[in-house]
């Protein structure tokens, strides 16, 4: 699995391969990932305890970018933060735009294009196909998240005790739950796909 060959990813076995419909079936999936994105961004659940309520974001950029391919997946991730950026209500709470996008969330935001470009990357190497493999490249997905979200929001606090406390323990649990539904949920479609097939 972890060898240099292509594989394909989701996104390769449905539909145009080649040509115009190719670049045809590429606008509708990314303005549809555009679409689900901010649609995974605006749901919310609260975990016993947890006052801060754990959103599908990063599940959704992650779940695109494995799906995608890194280009097409990177593609989708900047045109949700373009329409962001530009005002448009698409990410977990009501402000957008430039603003709200260089506030403590920024970091967090600009890893969405990292992470997503990451499990494209990985997915091509057929690391969708393994339970394991995915499972690592979400791991690895979500550090390129934290990481960059985490040193843009350390500006904010008072210190990295203050940085960690608002920017990754609430998300801990949550954020383990989606790895594990995404580390079984692309998997599980290839062998559906193969079964469809066989």
């Amino acid at each position: 699995m972890a060898a240099t060959a292509q594989h394909r990813v989701l996104f390769d076995t449905f539909g145009a391969t080649e040509g115009t419909a190719l670049r045809a079936k590429q606008a509708v999936m990314v303005v549809l990932g555009i679409a689900a994105l901010a649609a995974s961004a605006k749901i919310q659940v609260f975990l016993p305890g947890n006052p801060v309520p754990i959103t599908l974001g990063t599940f959704g950029v992650l779940t695109i970018g494995a799906a995608y391919g890194a280009r097409l997946g990177l593609i989708t991730v900047l045109g949700y933060l373009a329409l962001g950026a530009l005002g448009a209500s698409v990410f977990a709470g009501q402000e957008a735009g430039l603003t709200y996008m260089m506030g403590g969330t920024g970091g967090y935001l600009g890893g969405y294009a990292l992470a997503a470009a990451a499990l494209g990357h990985f997915a091509r190497r057929g690391w969708d196909r393994s339970i394991a493999w995915m499972a690592l490249a979400m791991l690895i997905g979500n550090a390129l998240i934290y990481v960059p979200g985490l040193l843009w929001l350390n500006q904010f606090a008072s210190g990295w005790a203050q940085t960690l406390e608002w920017g990754i323990t609430p998300f801990l649990v949550g954020d383990a739950l989606k790895l594990a539904l995404a580390a079984l949920l692309v998997p599980g479609l290839w062998k559906l796909l193969g079964r469809a097939r066989g």
